[in-house]
């Protein structure tokens, strides 16, 4: 199997393009490894992968030097003519699209990174599998698209057309163009509202990330609604042992879809999103307790008022993913978190 991998560089990506390395299949990596955060981790992670820095040059492909069955190519998905060239150049089987600008406060600030990235970059990938047809489509969508959703849990189910960031209406707007792609053009595709992935080489712009680098450092954290802020931390390695199973089973249509009764979570295309979480909440405050204790060293919090963007709590629904994937979550928080920590010492101490 050829499979190009978009957002190897970065946390999700990184694990995804490794696991399916190890299986023996082949790999064309992508990222144009940004500044949204430290790029020295970026490219640690392209090491773990066997490409070094010094070889990575703006659109090369690198060969590694660990797996002879993995490339790379140092690109922006809204450059459509070298994303147009790479899909020419390799018949890819199999599209997992991870890369895309994340972060809710920082779409605040930079919208036309979210425009760029998030809508015309995925506009590239759309249009490149319709010229190029592939088995699959996987892309990243997020539980941030139930923006002012209450009913927990959150399911795939339910209306979700009421984003409160630019960064959740990016995502929303992935699935409505994916699907459209689906059915004018009749390639299968599959969404993933990924629910706060955690675990080694986390992102350092998010909450475990953040709040063990700064109890190790003596730096007060800031905590957003006053402490009543609830996630549902789902761990990379069950983040990717999904995407592996979701990759062998390309979407058909949906017979039993009504016109009068639509089911947003399928379609008559070939087309599916899937919640993929622990389905367990936990509390923000619980999280910090779990560090501490992993760290042996006591957080200084300040806690702040809710920040605009920012949902209280995510609750996972993976109803869909255990009867079409027997799918469950292996992996706790608790253990999750030891696994983040060993990683994090591992990182920044040995």
């Amino acid at each position: 199997m050829k499979y190009l991998i978009t957002g190897t560089a970065g946390f999700i990506g990184f694990h995804v393009a490794k696991k399916i390395l190890q299986n023996g299949d082949y790999v064309l990596g992508l990222d144009n490894i940004n500044d949204y955060y430290d790029v020295e981790m970026k490219y640690a992670r392209l090491n773990e992968l066997g490409l070094e820095k010094k070889g990575i040059k703006h659109n090369k492909i690198l060969n590694s030097k660990i797996f002879e069955n993995h490339q790379f190519i140092n690109i922006d998905l809204e450059d459509r003519i070298n994303v147009e060239k790479v899909f020419k150049k390799i018949k890819f089987d199999i599209v997992i699209n991870l890369a895309a600008q994340p972060g809710v406060r920082y779409s605040l600030v930079n919208p036309y990174r979210y425009v760029n990235s998030n809508l015309n970059g995925f506009l590239n990938i759309l249009e490149s599998c319709r010229h190029n047809p592939v088995k699959h489509l996987i892309f990243a969508s997020s539980s941030s698209v139930y923006g002012l959703n209450k009913k927990m849990p959150f399911s795939v189910q339910d209306n979700v057309d009421h984003p409160i960031s630019l960064y959740a209406a990016s995502k929303k707007s992935n699935e409505l163009m994916a699907h459209t792609y689906s059915y004018l053009f009749n390639f299968p595709v599959t969404g993933l509202r990924f629910f706060t992935v955690y675990g080694p080489w986390n992102r350092p712009d998010m909450a475990v990330y953040l709040f063990s680098r700064a109890i190790m450092e003596n730096k007060t954290i800031n905590v957003y609604n006053f402490g009543n802020m609830w996630r549902d931390f789902t761990y990379v390695a069950d983040i990717v042992d999904c995407i592996l199973k979701v990759v062998e089973h390309p979407p058909k249509g949906n017979s039993k879809w009504l016109e009068k009764d639509p089911d947003p979570s399928s379609s008559i295309a070939s087309y599916k999103i899937y919640n993929v979480g622990n389905n367990t909440p936990v509390k923000i405050t619980d999280v910090i307790e779990l560090i501490e204790k992993g760290l042996g060293k006591k957080a200084k919090i300040n806690f702040q008022p809710l920040q605009p963007g920012e949902v209280t709590k995510t609750f996972a629904d993976i109803d869909d993913l255990k009867k079409d994937f027997d799918f469950i979550p292996k992996v706790s928080f608790q253990e999750g978190i030891k696994q983040f920590i060993s990683w994090f010492k591992s990182y920044h101490i040995t």
